[in-house]
């Protein structure tokens, strides 16, 4: 019994050696493939729940964070909420009128800007902040966003990216303030930065198991596909949120692998004219992360 003990821990210690190799082998051919793409900066921080082990490539280099700062005002909501300061299943009335950060005055924002007109449709009546919550992180809605870091409020957030050690991220402001952007207010976020705040999620560590698994569930439903899942096999589980702006475009998920625990995967991307070549090089290297942990 002993000796079957024996032979099976070392399996084990073989099969972790394993997972941390293949991840350590492939920087480099990230690192070429990345070179070879013509962008300006790209972001790569992997964390690998199965093996423990980290892949990081520029993680540390601070972009403009575009919608993936949506994932910090969901999990500042879903802990108010475990606190019990706050209901999800309350209402809010919808607005399209917000003030800027610099000098309070008022702006609005375009519904021709934003991926989801559904909510500017809906002026002036309630929706359940759990409902906003599920609009801003599956169609990426900025009405919503604007409407719920109001509630979260962006110091609370900020307090909450510190506690769990996303020391870098910066959540200052809603979407379209273009006083704020101006003067140089905005959002901002590190590739490491991402990786600990979905792998808090992954492993249950934000406010309580269950908050975590609705934050789970909601950025499954993402229905902007073309960067992370579009590497992977078809039908693989994908808890993700994109973002994107001129010449920016993130993605950033936790996937889940059969027979394994899952990984965190980030790539965020600057400097690309045609948001098509983003989409292409963060699907390459979502496959060849994924391709790497299943050896």
């Amino acid at each position: 019994m002993r000796h079957i003990f024996s032979l099976l821990l070392t399996m084990a210690l073989c099969a972790v050696a394993a997972d941390a190799q293949s991840l350590a082998q492939l920087k480099p051919k990230l690192e070429t493939l990345i070179a070879a793409s013509g962008a300006e900066t790209v972001g790569v921080a992997v964390y690998d729940l199965e093996s423990k082990q980290t892949l990081l490539i520029n993680n540390k280099i601070s972009l403009h964070a575009a919608s993936t700062m949506k994932v910090p005002v969901m999990m500042e909501l879903f802990r108010q909420a475990a606190a019990k300061q706050i209901n999800l299943d309350a209402t809010i009335t919808i607005k399209n009128e917000f003030a800027s950060i610099v000098d309070g005055s008022p702006y609005q924002l375009n519904a021709s800007d934003d991926s989801d007109d559904l909510i500017y449709q809906k002026i002036g009546q309630p929706m359940t902040i759990r409902a906003l919550i599920e609009r801003m992180i599956v169609r990426s809605s900025n009405l919503a966003t604007n409407i719920l870091i109001e509630k979260a409020g962006a110091k609370n957030t900020m307090k909450l990216m510190h506690k769990l050690d996303a020391n870098d991220i910066q959540v200052r402001r809603g979407v379209e303030d273009n006083k704020a952007f101006r003067a140089g207010l905005n959002n901002t976020t590190t590739a490491y930065d991402l990786m600990i705040l979905l792998r808090a999620i992954a492993e249950k560590k934000v406010a309580n198991a269950r908050a975590c698994e609705e934050m789970l569930a909601i950025l499954e439903k993402q229905e902007f596909n073309e960067g992370i899942p579009a590497g992977l096999p078809a039908n693989t589980r994908v808890a993700h949120k994109t973002g994107s702006i001129t010449k920016i475009y993130h993605d950033v998920g936790i996937v889940y692998v059969p027979n394994r625990k899952p990984y965190v995967i980030v790539v965020l991307t600057r400097g690309f004219a045609e948001e098509k070549r983003a989409h292409q090089l963060v699907a390459e290297i979502s496959r060849q992360v994924y391709e790497a942990v299943r050896k």
